[in-house]
């Protein structure tokens, strides 16, 4: 269901809205709908850690240097 939404907005940047949703063939209040659902949709995602992922969790040491480790790897591969 649609309802209208009234706005105040600076004229240039109306303007250049319109300007930009005209090359973009879409109509403007699509563009701020669109605007609007993805700063909600961002802020009501919120991503829970898995039991093991947190399990995980800082078991690889922070000076670990993976480049070198696989350097290594590759060197006994074709060696």
């Amino acid at each position: 269901m649609n309802t209208k939404l009234t706005l105040n907005l600076d004229k240039e940047i109306i303007h250049e809205a319109k300007t930009y949703a005209k090359s973009h063939s879409v109509s403007l209040s699509k563009l701020i709908e669109n605007y609007l659902n993805s700063l909600t949709r961002a802020s009501k995602k919120k991503s829970t850690v898995s039991p093991l992922v947190e399990s995980l969790t800082g078991i690889i040491p922070s000076d670990y240097d993976e480049r070198n480790d696989y350097r290594n790897y590759i060197d006994q591969k074709y060696s």
